[in-house]
C-alpha cells in the first residue's frame, strides 16, 4: 500500500526566510518539496505577502538582492507548488486577522500541516479543524522521519 503524501501550506514568514537564508531550515523544506516529500499547497495571498516582504526596500539592501531575484522565486514557488484559491471566509487567528488568509488556504487544501515561524499568532493556536500548526524545524523532522 503506498502511503498518502503529506499535504502542507507554507506561510509567507517560512517563505521568506527559505529565499533569505538558503542553507537554513525553510529552504530545505523547500527542497523536500521539489524532491516530493509532501505536497506544497500555496494561495494568492502568500504570494503575495512572501513578495511583498521580499520586496521592502531595506530588506532587499540588506540582502542584496534584486527584483527579478523576487519575480524567479514567485516561477519557482508557482511551479513546486500546489495553488489553491477561492478561500474560504473564517476567523481563526484572533489576534491577528490577516493570518486567517493563511489558515483558510490550508483548510481549503485538506492540508495536513500548517507550518509557520509566527509563533505570536499562529503556532499558539496548535491545531485547526484536524490541521497541526508547527515550525518549520518539528515538520522537516516529521519528513526526515518517514
Amino acid at each position: 500500500m503506498i502511503a498518502r503524501s503529506l499535504k502542507a501550506v507554507l506561510d509567507s514568514s517560512v517563505l521568506v526566510s527559505a529565499f533569505l537564508t538558503p542553507r537554513g531550515t525553510p529552504a530545505m523544506l523547500l527542497a523536500r518539496a521539489r524532491q516530493g516529500a509532501f505536497s506544497m499547497h500555496l494561495s494568492p495571498e502568500i504570494l503575495e505577502e512572501t513578495t511583498r516582504a521580499l520586496l521592502r526596500p531595506k530588506t532587499m539592501g540588506r540582502y542584496r538582492y534584486t527584483a527579478d531575484d523576487v519575480a524567479e522565486y514567485q516561477v519557482l514557488l508557482a511551479k513546486v507548488a500546489e495553488a489553491v484559491a477561492d478561500l474560504p471566509p473564517l476567523q481563526a487567528v484572533p489576534l491577528d486577522r490577516k493570518d486567517d488568509a493563511i489558515v483558510a488556504t490550508a483548510v481549503k487544501a485538506a492540508a495536513d500541516y500548517l507550518v509557520t515561524g509566527d509563533r505570536r499568532h499562529l503556532l499558539v493556536l496548535g491545531e485547526h479543524e484536524g490541521i497541526r500548526i508547527v515550525t518549520p524545524r518539528h515538520f522537516l523532522e516529521l519528513i526526515e522521519g518517514e
